[in-house]
């Protein structure tokens, strides 16, 4: 572009298709691109525009100077949109002055910014851009299922056949009962619900789009069904080193991603007796589940990407779309879910990708307190939910204890009995009342789980306590710590029955149990050892027993 032109630009200023920025008034390139984004996006929304960097909203020129890269700036621009936007970039020069002119051009796309927010160009101003103008594509059912709605702009020609024939060769595998794969290709689609007629023509539905449709035909139809996978480096946690952009099919998206963990999984060997179980970073069972529910739970009426960020660590899944309400992160394990994209859910679950639908969760739970890993995290924000899954194997003697525990008796531990004892030795001892927030049951649940504990001889009471077995310690601690622990118990217990006989001369064992939350037997117990150290002595016989300080 020669001076004159952009002369006659300035002159005319800001239009619905050029937008001036200034360069002084920001103090980062970063803080420039940021302030041009939303621009540049409101232009791919409408009819395409400039913006011009290094010009005030008045039109006076003020300039570009410093350090700066086109390059970076073009990367930057294409890092913080979603689709990733490319632009054209061009240093021009007015009256001795830099100026750095971005251009989109509008490609049917609906582009929006990496957090999720999209806009249009109205007159001079850019303007926000809700889901709900872009409804036209989908049908105007009333279904509370939005990835049950027919997309009114779809046809077979978005149905990619080969991922049909995929999915019933992969059924066949995983449930060799099933009779769906052997339907034609279309009547697997509308048994399933991915397609539906609309005035007499074949289209698809949200979730048939996004397990059967074209690579193209989701960027077009559905732009915000993208995955984004960053990989980091140990040296370098705050840049990614590898990234990977997808917009194609659930099983697609699932299948890349796997071979991506795996393919960086180490994998520790625990010997048990004769066996040898293998231990890897990253449970794909629990990748799986995890990617899955993200894939299903997300807000496909928001537009932004749900993220797999791999660290060496640990994986952070990011996904749009706040917990439905009543969900939370205190009873995300137990609450009953009703999933936000039910067909989705539904099928995944007739695939046999998950048991059933719903959350999950407690799948995911379980076998990473199985193999001796974190908890997994949950994070929640107002538009957000992020999962953090770490790869740790902490608590490897645990492990061995449980799978030999469950194999000899012949048992299997309950999740809420697996977290009860996982917390148990980690903190010594466990009350109901913790035990009920840490596995979010009912407390007639929580009960049974400890009763069954006790009779498998995994637990034991403690007056209101409850503590591993000398057994169990053997496993996994140590003699030497569960008999600290009783003795600190004992001292305790000493404490308080000397401070009462202090203040009202005799107590009783019943006394004892109700002041130390006892049994009679563990009251008898302490009663005796205080007498051996002649400390108390008794008074009386039967009910009228009573304990005196010598």
């Amino acid at each position: 572009m020669d001076e004159q032109s952009l002369k006659e630009i300035i002159a005319k200023g800001e239009t619905t298709t050029v937008e001036f920025k200034s360069w002084i008034k920001a103090d980062s390139t970063k803080e420039r691109i940021n302030l041009a984004v939303p621009e540049l996006i409101a232009f791919a929304n409408s009819k395409g525009g400039t913006v011009y960097l290094g010009i005030e909203d008045n039109g006076d020129v003020t300039g570009c100077f410093g350090k700066y890269d086109l390059q970076n700036i073009c990367e930057s621009i294409y890092d913080k949109t979603r689709p990733p936007m490319f632009t054209d970039i061009e240093e021009l020069e007015y009256q001795g002055k830099k100026i750095i002119a971005i251009s989109v051009m509008s490609d049917g796309n609906t582009y929006a910014t990496t957090d999720g927010r999209c806009l249009k160009r109205l007159g001079k101003n850019s303007k926000p851009y809700y889901p709900d103008e872009m409804s036209h594509i989908y049908s105007t059912s009333q279904t509370p299922d939005f990835s049950s709605q027919i997309i009114a702009e779809s046809s077979v020609e978005d149905i990619n056949l080969m991922v049909v024939y995929s999915l019933k060769e992969k059924l066949k595998i995983r449930d060799a009962d099933s009779t769906l794969p052997e339907l034609d290709d279309m009547a697997f689609l509308k048994d399933l619900g991915l397609t539906a007629e609309d005035n007499g023509q074949v289209k698809l539905t949200i979730a048939g789009l996004l397990f059967v449709g074209k690579d193209t035909s989701i960027q077009r139809l559905l732009p915000q069904a993208e995955v984004i996978y960053l990989h980091y480096d140990k040296d370098n946690l705050e840049e990614y080193n590898a990234r990977l952009d997808m917009k194609q099919p659930i099983i697609t998206v699932l299948d890349r991603l796997i071979e991506k963990v795996q393919n960086d999984n180490k994998i520790q060997n625990v010997q048990i007796g004769l066996f040898r179980l293998e231990i890897a970073d990253f449970s794909e069972k629990v990748f799986q589940e995890a990617l899955l529910n993200a894939l299903s739970h997300r807000d496909y009426q928001q537009l932004g990407a749900v993220y797999v960020k791999h660290y060496p660590d640990k994986i952070v899944i990011e996904n749009p779309g706040g917990f439905l309400e009543g969900i939370t992160e205190k009873n995300i394990i137990t609450h009953p879910s009703a999933p936000r994209n039910k067909l989705i859910a539904e099928t995944l679950q007739r695939l046999k990708y998950v048991q059933r639908t719903g959350q999950g969760v407690d799948i995911i739970f379980r076998e990473m307190v199985s193999m001796g890993k974190p908890y997994p995290v949950y994070r929640v924000f107002n538009d957000a939910v992020q999962l953090t899954i770490a790869n740790a194997t902490e608590y490897v003697d645990f492990v061995k204890f449980i799978v030999n525990e469950q194999d000899t008796k012949q048992i299997f531990l309950s999740l809420s009995e697996l977290m009860i004892l996982r917390y148990v030795a980690d903190n010594k001892q466990i009350k109901l009342d913790k035990a009920q927030e840490l596995t979010q049951v009912s407390e007639d649940e929580v009960r049974k789980s400890l009763a069954n504990l006790i009779k498998y001889g995994l637990l034991e009471t403690s007056g209101k306590d409850y503590m591993l077995t000398a057994r169990v310690y053997e496993a996994v601690k140590s003699d030497i710590e569960y008999t600290r622990d009783k003795t600190i118990q004992y001292i305790r217990a000493k404490e308080m029955v000397l401070e009462y006989l202090k203040r009202n001369g005799s107590i009783k064992n019943s006394t004892i149990r109700e002041l130390c939350g006892f049994t009679k037997q563990q009251a008898r117990a302490t009663i005796d050892k205080m007498i051996a150290e002649n400390l108390i002595f008794k008074v009386g016989a039967g009910s009228a027993t009573k304990y005196k300080l010598k």
